[in-house]
């Protein structure tokens, strides 16, 4: 047992894990990068271990099954050996030795069968334990680069109002000097050299109502 399985099972003891490989979920916690050669060494162990469970699970029922139609043919056997019909006490026998081995493989099966929901028990758990540490260190990689991100857009934010400041303070001081030019000089004065240097046109004259909503939301 390995040092984390050591240090988790006593505190999962008692603690229901459900079979992994049995769980469409299971599969989607690996996203992208998909599982280890650890993980899918574990999965096809405890596949054929649910597997073996399943086929000695129907190999019992198959044999109690025949155990039952040896059983009820060794009541009409016993009753043709009484009356004395030829062949009975040899199909007798046949029948008894066939119950016996029915017994054996039965105790065989069992004995199998106890034992195996430890085996599923310690490979799954095995897998949990792998599957939650992958996670975990993802998770962890995660964390790093959200932070490291989080600081950027804090800095960004930081960045993105100062130059927004200047935009308006732009905006204004143009639409400050444009007004100011008209009142000096007049209007008639002014679009002369509007004809000459139109900042409608190159460096449209931008007041603080023509600011757009999307340099709200930048804030």
């Amino acid at each position: 047992m390995s040092r984390e399985e050591d240090v988790y099972m006593p505190a999962l003891q008692g603690k229901h894990i459900p079979i992994l490989t049995q769980d469409e979920k299971w599969k989607l916690l690996f996203g992208e990068e998909g599982t280890t050669p650890e993980i899918d060494e574990l999965e096809k162990e405890l596949n054929e271990l649910l597997d073996r469970q399943s086929e000695l699970r129907q190999k019992s029922k198959d044999i109690k099954r025949l155990k039952k139609t040896l059983l009820d043919e060794v009541i009409h056997l016993s009753d043709q050996l009484h009356k004395g019909v030829k062949g009975a006490e040899t199909k007798l026998d046949e029948h008894k030795r066939l119950i016996e081995e029915c017994n054996v493989k039965t105790d065989e099966i069992a004995e199998q069968l106890t034992a195996l929901p430890r085996q599923i028990y310690d490979t799954n758990f095995k897998l949990m334990v792998e599957t939650m540490n992958i996670c975990y260190e993802k998770m962890h990689r995660n964390t790093d680069e959200i932070n490291v991100i989080d600081e950027w857009l804090v800095k960004m934010r930081k960045e993105l109002k100062k130059q927004v400041i200047r935009l308006q303070e732009g905006e204004m001081e143009n639409f400050n000097m444009y007004s100011y030019m008209r009142q000096i000089f007049g209007p008639d004065v002014v679009e002369i050299f509007d004809m000459q240097y139109d900042p409608e046109r190159e460096h449209r004259i931008r007041t603080p109502s023509m600011r757009t909503r999307q340099q709200e939301k930048m804030l």
